[in-house]
């Protein structure tokens, strides 16, 4: 099933906004990762840390959820869709894989930074706070490069739906409408 114009349009807007504001926040983390793990004042690092805790605890998760889901309904309900072409298949399990990340690796790391100095011990590694922004803000930016590009082609898959004739394609499909 393909989406309507406004449905496809206002899930591009909201893919788009959301995708931004996941950029956006982790280049946020990363910031106050970086204040964390060179802050000479405790009360500076608790201070940083404890602003991680926040974003990861409310902000990253939500964001995430929706980048993940805007992009499938965008996949699944245009022409493009999830397995026709290797940057969308590509952009979906690097998705996947950076939300689950974020739930697995990155919040459990802030939460034990958190932890850590709100006992008055020193940030227990800076490896905690930096590494999972460093390599989320990649994957972002990796992602968003392959959006303005659309590099590689067709799937296998994909090579395969274009091949069949005209008469075996849906209606939309053969109009090019969508």
């Amino acid at each position: 099933m393909k989406l309507n114009r406004p449905a496809r349009r206002a899930c591009l807007v909201v893919h788009a906004v959301a995708s931004a504001a996941w950029l956006g926040l982790t280049l946020g983390l990363l910031a106050l990762g970086v204040t964390a793990a060179t802050g000479a004042s405790p009360a500076t690092v608790e201070a940083a840390v404890r602003c991680m805790k926040l974003f990861a605890d409310w902000l990253l998760l939500p964001l995430a959820l929706l980048t993940l889901g805007s992009g499938l309904v965008l996949a699944l309900g245009t022409q493009w869709g999830l397995a026709r072409h290797r940057w969308v298949y590509t952009k979906f399990w690097l998705t996947l894989g950076t939300t689950v990340a974020t739930f697995f690796a990155l919040r459990p790391g802030v939460n034990a930074a958190v932890a850590a100095v709100a006992a008055g011990r020193p940030l227990p590694d800076a490896g905690d706070v930096l590494f999972g922004p460093v390599v989320s803000l990649s994957a972002y930016v990796f992602m968003t490069v392959l959006s303005l590009l659309k590099p590689w082609g067709l799937t296998r898959r994909g090579r395969r739906l274009r091949a069949r004739p005209a008469d075996a394609r849906p209606p939309l499909a053969r109009s090019g409408k969508g």
